[in-house]
């Protein structure tokens, strides 16, 4: 299951994501009137299709870096490069959940309650 766990779960989150849309399309424009929760689903489905896809990244050795730059060393010099490209990639997600964190943490700090509607 570990092995084709990222895979299952982008392709249904992926299908899930175009069948919403689908559906939200087909009710504003045939049936003139649109579902409240339908955009939310297909945000928070493409929200976690991204994480998810960087940890499949990740898993396949996918995640951007300059191949063009591996020909230019030998066996020894590709592993120290990958290494620092796995390096600089994790230096990157942290520096990421770093700034979302901070980002959420004054989220809350400002009172703001985003299930509550403004009236």
């Amino acid at each position: 299951m570990d092995e084709y766990a990222e895979e299952v779960l982008l392709f249904i989150l992926s299908v899930i994501a175009v069948v919403i849309v689908f559906i939200q399309v087909f009710m504003r424009f045939v049936m003139g009137s649109s579902l409240a929760w339908s955009e939310e689903l297909a945000r928070y489905c493409f929200i976690w299709l991204v994480y998810i896809g960087i940890s499949y990244g990740v898993k396949k050795q996918r995640h951007i870096k300059v191949d063009a730059a591996l020909l230019l060393f030998k066996e020894k010099g590709k592993i120290v490069l990958a290494m620092i490209a796995n390096i600089l990639f994790l230096a990157f997600a942290i520096l990421i959940v770093i700034y979302g964190l901070r980002i959420v943490d004054g989220i809350f700090a400002s009172g703001s309650n985003f299930s509550k509607s403004s009236n």
